[in-house]
């Protein structure tokens, strides 16, 4: 009944793929090969370059950005070209996660209390996703999406990129390569999902897969949608079949 009814459908990240497939844009097995060679792609990014991500809250008063380029100065400074330091994701209103150079993500930890960051965290990923230190994974990437037919969406999916609806499967080709060295704008994402005229019900959301950090993000984002939130654990029927 969830399914038949369904209206929209958004992943985070690598769950862009499983909210396409939900959709009926992508078929799974072609969506699970291009998942393949997009993490074995970035994974190879990733091992050229000592980087990382740190999450961060920070008070309202943070800037993250002027923090960035601080932090790309410092490492400047201590002989690195090309710095990277700079957003990758928008979780919810004060908190970002900050990704780049393993240096300059330790400037920001020394520096934390200068810039209003109440808490930083380093993530534990072996690189600088969304970022342009993934590059050298989006042309493997893009030659993979473009042996894979794309249908237009039954539901509507929400880009990563954007915040905005597919519109069609060209943009979804374009959009998937895109995301692998943009931000993740999930706030903004969250945003849209749920923007409607005031009075009006908010729809039933469900969370499925492991853990319920989107579910505790959308708490962050819009209390009023999260009351109508549900998280579903895709191993539960599996561990009970086997039980």
């Amino acid at each position: 009944q969830v399914v038949e009814s369904c209206v929209a459908a958004a992943g985070y990240s690598v769950g862009e793929f499983a909210a396409l497939v939900f959709a009926g844009a992508l078929g799974f097995a072609e969506a699970l090969y291009a998942v393949k060679v997009r993490a074995e792609a970035m994974q190879k990014a990733s091992e050229a370059v000592p980087s990382g991500m740190l999450s961060v809250i920070g008070r309202r008063e943070a800037n993250y950005k002027f923090a960035c380029l601080e932090a790309r100065k410092h490492c400047e400074s201590l002989g690195i070209e090309n710095p990277v330091c700079e957003i990758s994701n928008y979780l919810f209103p004060d908190s970002r996660v900050i990704a780049g150079h393993l240096q300059a993500l330790e400037f920001l930890q020394e520096n934390a209390r200068k810039y209003y960051f109440t808490r930083t965290k380093m993530l534990p990923v072996s690189g600088a996703f969304h970022t342009r230190l993934m590059e050298p994974a989006v042309e493997p990437l893009a030659e993979v999406l473009k042996s894979i037919e794309i249908q237009k969406p039954l539901v509507c999916v929400y880009s990563n990129v954007d915040g905005k609806k597919y519109m069609h499967s060209k943009h979804i080709q374009k959009l998937l390569v895109k995301q692998v060295v943009s931000p993740v704008m999930w706030e903004q994402t969250m945003h849209s999902v749920y923007e409607r005229k005031q009075g009006t019900e908010f729809p039933y959301t469900y969370e499925v897969g492991p853990g319920k950090q989107l579910g505790a993000v959308l708490k962050k984002c819009n209390l009023k949608a999260w009351k109508q939130y549900n998280h579903v654990d895709a191993l539960e029927d599996e561990e009970a079949a086997e039980t």
